[in-house]
């Protein structure tokens, strides 16, 4: 018999229930012990609900309080010095590593955050000393939620990250040296040890998790797998059986590594992403192995189409026999929003096109049980189809207009008029800025106010004049602020905003929104990602009105915001029926309208944020990744490229490991980039000496996702560290992020502290 699978599922709950408990726990308003019990709570339902829906094999050790990467970091013991030394209870210590720590004395900044694969979920970066030492923790997370969930009648897999993948996600600390694989040998007995206390626990199968197998490995990590899959091996029957999981893309060159898999139960193939790997895939399995097929999408939101995903299925059934057969999600769910059972204002057709959390859980036994007998589900075989057939045939998606104007796009029309030499010296007499120039990346904190007014425009309690009365005064407090700061290049702060995407999704036709689907993007951030449903246009202009207000009341220049094409894109839940490269200049031409538009209104300074470019990067270089990056920089200079020489354009980019795609970053052609950098080691913006780039950069100087203010002292030690490797009129100085997420109190402190760094410098150089 065909079994089902659910690799993982969402941690926040229906209603975001774990994010609201968290930060009532870092605000002192919910005890650990209340905490604590929320997270059981929350176990509990998501083990019911995939029992319900009649998936046989449930995850357990999915969930996590903060990230699954930070939870192993805890559970391996490999917690820096740093936090260790604070004495802080296990929870607290565990926060601090994830977001930071100030209070009570303590002053400890977060470990680096970065993005997981090609997602936006982010995850902590395992960091590790020259004298790194493992040791499993004295309650074993893995093992104490399995046995939860057993005494709750839940008979679950474990999730682990397995060795090699943990290692090789994670970095050398400041001031060690260490490649992390090196230490292969003493993480791989912990390991065994947890295995052990899960084998002893009842645990007969774990689920361990190698996804770096997608990457193009260096040897050093590649060959690591033969003597930890060894190792596991050797301890026979004395611990669970294991399926080795892969997603986020193919294995077929790393074929070579899997005899180090001989021994393990079977493996997981992403066959949504990959799904020509299918046929290789199978003739390397064992004469036992079980294939766990990755046929239901654990990155986006369509539903299934039962037909194809039967037909990759019965491949796998005919050649392997039905009980060598697992039907599984691609991934964890963790990235696809809890229930669509709680969208009440969708269009009913396009209701009928998608599926979330708890409806993909169902489609996995659906499908597990229509490979053999499909006569038990063919209601629900016949009412795909219908869907499927609904949305081909659907009016929504196509708009001739749209592709009547890309069909018109030239190759001039992604240029700027002069090179950046000459634009420069426009924009220097133009603008007047001094040395060192000082700003922010664009979100200002988003009030519980501000919130509750949004809201009551929403529903419809205020009017629009109200509404825009309201935004006008949050304007005028950001940029009195802001004066008051003595920042350089001011901007309106966005408080009419709900998030950097949707707020443009909202004002472009070709989109639909959801009121609950939320997803964690990390720690207790969740985004609630638009869906592309048809071709994209803009009717009006989007953020003009408060943009040309902000200017009119500034002294200094203004600096318009928009979000890039690419992020629009990556950022939403994308169609599947069009190639991304479409979509995205479709989103590139509607931005080009609002450039000009900002332009002519008095907006000379204009960021368009890139932060998902990286993200989208498909991970293996190749022909997919350089035509990914050609249609990616096309589509912001298409957005960027019909300004005047004299108005400057901006940039921002989340994370400084951009060193294997350098050459697209520079192509992009923006006046000035800013890059999210403060967790990472300056010298990796060597690159910018190395390229001899020679436009303006901003790496970020302090770290906008934890609560903590950096003293003075340390935003001058990252400037001059800074100047090691970039040229002193060529440094701007910004935070890493926007600040949407955090208090005024935190924000204030903070950028008082980097200006004052900034003029100290300017002064110092002035006198050189």
């Amino acid at each position: 018999m065909v079994q089902s699978s659910v690799l993982g599922f969402p941690r926040m709950g229906a209603l975001r229930d774990l994010k609201k408990a968290n930060e009532a726990y870092w605000a002192d308003k919910l005890s650990q012990a209340d905490l604590l019990a929320e997270g059981k709570r929350l176990r509990l339902a998501h083990w019911k609900i995939q029992k319900d829906a009649g998936v046989d094999i449930i995850p357990s050790n999915d969930f996590s309080f903060y990230d699954h990467v930070l939870d192993h970091i805890q559970l391996f013991n490999a917690v820096p010095e740093r936090y260790t030394s604070q004495k802080l209870s296990p929870l607290d210590e565990y926060f601090a590593m994830g977001r930071g720590h100030q209070k009570g004395g303590v002053d400890v900044p977060a470990l680096e955050m970065v993005k997981w694969f090609d997602s936006n979920y982010h995850y902590v970066k395992p960091t590790l000393q020259d004298n790194q030492t493992f040791s499993l923790a004295e309650d074993p997370k893995p093992v104490r939620e399995f046995l939860e969930a057993k005494e709750a009648g839940f008979q679950t897999r474990p999730v682990l990250l397995g060795p090699v993948s943990f290692l090789a996600l994670g970095k050398a600390d400041r001031g060690s040296s260490v490649d992390p694989i090196t230490l292969l040998d003493k993480l791989v007995p912990v390991y065994v040890q947890l295995l052990k206390a899960l084998k002893a626990a009842g645990a007969e199968s774990v689920q361990i998790d190698e996804p770096v197998l997608v990457f193009d490995l260096r040897p050093e990590v590649k060959s690591a797998f033969k003597p930890a899959y060894e190792a596991f091996a050797a301890e026979g029957s004395a611990i669970p059986s294991l399926v080795v999981a892969t997603y986020f893309g193919d294995i077929v060159h790393n074929f070579d590594v899997l005899p180090a898999f001989s021994q393990v139960q079977g493996l997981h193939v992403d066959l949504v992403r990959n799904p020509e790997q299918l046929e290789p895939v199978l003739k390397q399995l064992g004469p036992s192995q079980i294939l766990s097929a990755g046929v239901v999408d654990g990155r986006n939101i369509w539903k299934n189409n039962f037909q194809k995903s039967l037909n990759l299925l019965q491949t796998a059934v005919k050649a392997l026999g039905p009980e060598r057969v697992i039907v599984a999600t691609s991934s964890s769910l963790l990235h696809t929003p809890h229930t669509l059972a709680s969208e009440k204002k969708l269009p009913a057709d396009v209701y009928e096109w998608f599926s979330f959390a708890c409806e993909k859980v169902k489609e996995v036994a659906i499908l597990a049980k229509a490979v053999t007998a499909p006569e038990t589900v063919r209601a629900e075989l016949d009412a795909n189809a219908a869907a499927m057939k609904a949305r081909a045939e659907s009016t929504r998606t196509n708009d001739p207009k749209v592709k009547e104007r890309q069909a018109q796009v030239t190759d001039a029309m992604h240029h700027r008029k002069s090179a950046f030499e000459t634009r420069y010296a426009q924009q220097r007499k133009h603008l007047n800025l001094p040395l060192f120039p000082t700003t922010t990346i664009g979100s200002f904190p988003q009030t519980s106010e501000i919130r509750v007014q949004r809201n009551k425009f929403t529903k419809g309690e205020i009017t629009e004049q109200e509404y825009d009365d309201f935004i006008k005064k949050e304007i005028d407090l950001a940029i009195q602020i802001q004066d008051e700061l003595g920042l350089d290049v001011y901007v309106h702060g966005e408080p009419e905003r709900n998030d950097m995407v949707q707020y443009f999704g909202e004002r472009l036709q070709g989109y639909v929104f959801t009121t609950h689907a939320w997803v964690q993007s990390y720690g207790s951030r969740c985004v609630r990602p638009p869906i592309i449903v048809g071709d994209i246009s803009r009717p009006a202009p989007m953020t003009v009105k408060e943009s040309k207000y902000a200017a009119s009341v500034s002294k200094k220049p203004m600096k318009g915001m928009l979000t890039g094409p690419v992020t629009c894109l990556r950022w939403s839940f994308p169609r599947d029926d069009v190639h991304q490269s479409v979509q995205c200049q479709q989103l590139a031409l509607a931005l080009r309208d609002e450039v000009i538009d900002l332009e002519k209104n008095g907006i000379f300074v204009i960021q368009v944020d890139e932060p998902a470019l990286r993200e989208g990067l498909p991970l293996r270089k190749g022909p997919e990744r350089d035509a990914y990056l050609k249609w990616a920089v096309n589509s912001f200079k298409l957005a960027t490229a019909g300004v005047e020489d004299s108005t400057q354009i901006h940039s921002h980019f989340c994370y400084s490991e951009f060193q294997d795609f350098f050459h697209a970053i520079a192509a992009l052609d923006a006046d000035v980039l800013s890059i999210e950098n403060s967790k990472s080691d300056a010298k990796l913006l060597k690159v910018f000496i190395d390229e001899a780039y020679p436009r303006h950069i901003g790496p970020g100087v302090y770290d906008i996702h934890s609560p903590r203010v950096p003293p003075e002292s340390e935003f001058k030690q990252r400037i001059q560290e800074m100047l090691q490797y970039l040229r002193p009129e060529q440094l701007w100085i910004n935070p890493d992020c926007g600040l949407k997420t955090r208090k005024w109190d935190e924000v204030k402190g903070a950028l008082t502290h980097m200006v004052n760094a900034a003029k100290y410098f300017r002064e110092q150089y002035s006198k050189a």
